[in-house]
């Protein structure tokens, strides 16, 4: 039992804890001081550092104070309601509004002993406030995940750093803006605050869609879109004119497609890309912006995701002294971080190195970067033979997308240089019949091919949270694992989900094809043999397809069946 000196230290809910043989008295003590030092709520304190769990506090404070528990993750919470609060008082009090009846507002709170804070929020509101008592590493989640919800909404935009965000302008090619560019202070702030959270999430590329009755803005997290804010729909057309200014582009031109580009200045040293396209639709027009980072192309080629065969043969076909080093997959495969990895490794002081791109995605120091421009005439062929006649060890060509650039990239592949380049086909063998149905001979393909790497992005699983599956040792065989691999006690995990991950997955993994070309292939190629062959002449050697790749990452639990199946259907 507490003694006399330790009671009258001790708050009302420490002193049931030590009662009821879940604290000591020390423990209450260091407990209760290192809480108030961290500034920190004593029960959150109890719980992060694994004192006492959570489920055991709930139970003994509904018992001493006569408060009814409730499952918080069954509770209904009103947006609206949460609005109320501002997000530092509940943060700060970890305490969170969920709903109003009559003139009484009821919080959830994991300690009920904390009157200051049902005392401040009464104030801050002016209603009567009842408390609700709910497990706290629940209410940390809910707090956490109702407050991102409404991260976006005009109501939250109170942060005086959103108007302080620095906007670099492109020194060329502005075009004049046609309409004054107003003061509109909640919309400059709302955009802002939308472009912070897509970075500080991860996002790819984020969606700003005006539709009959409604708005709305999505984020690509992962390869997947989803909605994060639903502005009112007569914020339409204020919400475009800011994003084509911020781009320089024609406000008043809203019949037509156009492109730009958006520079927020983070730091001194960093900055993000914004490669801004508007498309003129039936309610206005929709803008999406594709976030550039150029960290992304300094992840390594341990961050791709090659097993360690396939890497092996991706760095042995990047230092080869000349040759066509081919990337294929669809749009949004991760092709071109892929090349950017394999041109960052390539970019030493002894290579010049020059790219043609359309558009230039990101900016690397070091190497010639060349922005298509089709409405001058600057194409990638006509770039290509510029390149040649600028003395290249290494060139890379954003895309092959016809026969007059895929002619000039194999000839300068013949003739000494390395060629990186990308093409759209399904898989690595595709790639070679591609090139031929464009026309180029296939005696050059032969000569000038070095490697194909075919790829998919697939999101990784979360850590924290996976979970493991039982699936039918059939349904696994037919899914394409091996006998061997179900005899070996295969163990499969899919997602679950959690406070650290977006529907149980957290980042994505690529997922590769790398096909060298063997002699036996060069020679096939040349008798004109068909994708098929070429792919079972691929297996033959021992070269993984997309699916088989795929699986591996689903034995070794990186990612779910699941997932392999969405980005690699048969």
């Amino acid at each position: 039992m507490a003694t006399p000196a330790t009671q009258a230290h001790l708050g009302g809910l420490a002193r049931r804890l030590i009662a009821d043989g879940l604290l000591d008295d020390d423990q209450a003590l260091k407990a209760q001081k290192t809480a108030y030092k961290e500034k920190t709520p004593f029960v959150t304190h109890l719980v992060n550092k694994k004192i006492v769990n959570s489920q055991a506090i709930a139970r003994s404070a509904a018992e001493e104070f006569g408060v009814p528990l409730f499952d918080i993750d069954s509770i209904s919470i009103e947006p609206d309601t949460v609005k109320l609060v501002q997000e530092n008082l509940i943060r700060k009090h970890r305490s969170l509004p969920i709903f109003k009846r009559g003139n009484r507002l009821y919080i959830a709170v994991s300690d009920p002993t904390n009157l200051q804070a049902l005392d401040e929020i009464k104030f801050h509101v002016g209603v009567p406030t009842e408390p609700i008592l709910v497990l706290d590493d629940k209410l940390g989640r809910a707090i956490d995940k109702i407050m991102e919800e409404s991260d976006t909404s005009l109501s939250e935009l109170g942060d005086s750093d959103l108007d302080n965000v620095e906007f670099l302008e492109e020194e060329e090619d502005k075009t004049p803006v046609t309409e004054s560019e107003a003061d509109d202070t909640p919309v400059v702030r709302f955009v802002n605050k939308v472009l912070l959270d897509a970075i500080n999430k991860g996002a790819s590329d984020i969606h700003f869609e005006p539709y009959e009755k409604s708005y709305r803005v999505r984020f690509r997290m992962d390869g997947i879109l989803k909605e994060v804010a639903a502005p009112p729909i007569n914020m339409a057309p204020r919400l475009s004119a800011r994003l084509k200014v911020m781009s320089r582009l024609d406000i008043s031109e809203r019949r037509v497609p156009q492109d730009g580009r958006i520079k927020l200045h983070l730091s001194k040293n960093r900055a993000i890309d914004f490669r801004v396209n508007t498309c003129p639709t039936l309610f206005g027009e929709k803008i999406v912006l594709r976030i550039l980072d150029p960290n992304s192309a300094k992840l390594g080629v341990e961050a791709l995701g090659f097993e360690p065969d396939q890497k092996k043969l991706f760095l042995e076909a990047l230092h080869k002294p000349y040759g066509m080093f081919l990337v294929t997959g669809p749009t949004g495969s991760g092709k071109t971080v892929t090349l950017y990895t394999g041109v960052n490794i390539l970019n030493t002081p002894d290579n010049n190195i020059s790219t043609a791109e359309d558009p230039v995605e990101i900016n690397l120091a070091g190497i010639n970067q060349v922005n298509v421009n089709l409405k001058v005439g600057l194409d990638f062929s006509s770039a290509l033979r510029a390149f040649l006649r600028q003395d290249p060890d290494i060139i890379l060509v954003g895309e092959i997308r016809d026969r007059e650039t895929a002619e000039i990239a194999i000839k300068a592949a013949q003739t000494g240089h390395m060629v990186l380049s990308t093409l759209h086909t399904n898989d690595a063998p595709q790639t070679l019949t591609r090139m031929i149905n464009m026309g180029v001979p296939p005696y050059n393909i032969a000569s000038a091919v070095n490697i194909i790497i075919a790829q998919r992005l697939a999101r990784r699983l979360c850590k924290e949270c996976k979970q493991e599956l039982d699936i039918p040792k059939e349904a696994l065989m037919a899914e394409g694992f091996t006998e061997e691999d179900v005899a070996e006690g295969l163990k499969i995990y899919g997602p679950k989900g959690c406070d650290q991950c977006s529907d149980g997955y957290k980042g994505r993994v690529g997922i590769y094809q790398v096909m060298p070309l063997s002699e036996k292939m060069e020679r096939m190629i040349m008798q004109g043999t068909d994708a098929i062959e070429l792919a079972d002449q691929a297996q033959r050697e021992g070269i993984q397809d997309i699916r088989q790749s795929g699986l591996l990452k689903v034995k070794n639990g990186i990612t779910s069946l699941d997932e392999i199946n969405r980005v690699s259907k048969e």
